[in-house]
């Protein structure tokens, strides 16, 4: 039963793998749009400034990029733990070996 376990926990991240991809990369579109309506909601704008837009200020520039810094992390970072949680519920196993990001 113990060498099962020891299978089991050495195959799960490559599986997860996968999971894992999907998970970030449904964050990262559900963090755009969010981002998208955040900045309109603090600059009433449709378009938050590039940091090549000639226009724009370095203070509405930094924080555009804080702003959608923030909210990626953020969105990553429940992916991330959502998914993980998730694989140990159905699993019993902590989907990374070394208890952090593979």
């Amino acid at each position: 039963m113990a060498k099962k376990n020891k299978q089991k926990k050495l195959k799960l991240p490559l599986a997860y793998k996968p999971v894992g991809f999907a998970l970030g990369w449904a964050s990262g579109a559900l963090a755009g749009i969010a981002f998208r309506k955040t900045w309109m909601a603090l600059r009433h704008e449709e378009d938050a400034p590039d940091a090549l837009d000639r226009e724009r200020g370095w203070g509405e520039i930094v924080l555009a990029a804080a702003v959608q810094g923030a909210l990626f992390a953020v969105a990553r970072s429940v992916a991330d733990r959502t998914g993980a949680k998730a694989i140990e519920r159905s699993t019993g196993v902590w989907p990374v070996t070394d208890g952090g990001r593979d």
